[in-house]
């Protein structure tokens, strides 16, 4: 099945160490987008990048690398976009982790198995 439309999609950029409740914030915000019944989201981890304290963070050769740079992009309607950001908020308020938070219009093109 292939559905076509306007979709938002919400990018959050963190670090690699950035926690909550002892996990990793990248994958508490995935579970929970997954719980929420978003369309889909992808974590990424960048080689080089800074956030709010303006630290360059890079991979280095030959050293293992901590704190990189994560983005996780989550597509879904605006409608379940704008009533999951209230849940991402509380989660990432409690993390208390300098996150960033962009949306935009995306156009989706889904392809799902069966009719």
């Amino acid at each position: 099945m292939k559905i076509e439309g306007e979709g938002k999609l919400l990018r959050i950029f963190l670090g690699e160490l950035d926690k909550y409740d002892g996990k990793p914030l990248y994958e508490v915000i995935v579970r929970k987008a997954r719980e929420l019944k978003l369309a889909g989201a992808t974590v990424f981890r960048g080689l080089e990048g800074f956030g709010a304290k303006s630290v360059i963070h890079k991979a280095k050769f030959l050293e293992l690398s901590e704190d990189l740079p994560v983005l996780i992009e989550i597509v879904d309607s605006e409608q379940k976009i704008k009533e999951a950001i209230p849940v991402l908020d509380e989660i990432i308020t409690k993390a208390n982790c300098g996150v960033l938070i962009t949306m935009e219009k995306a156009e989706v093109i889904k392809y799902t198995p069966g009719r």
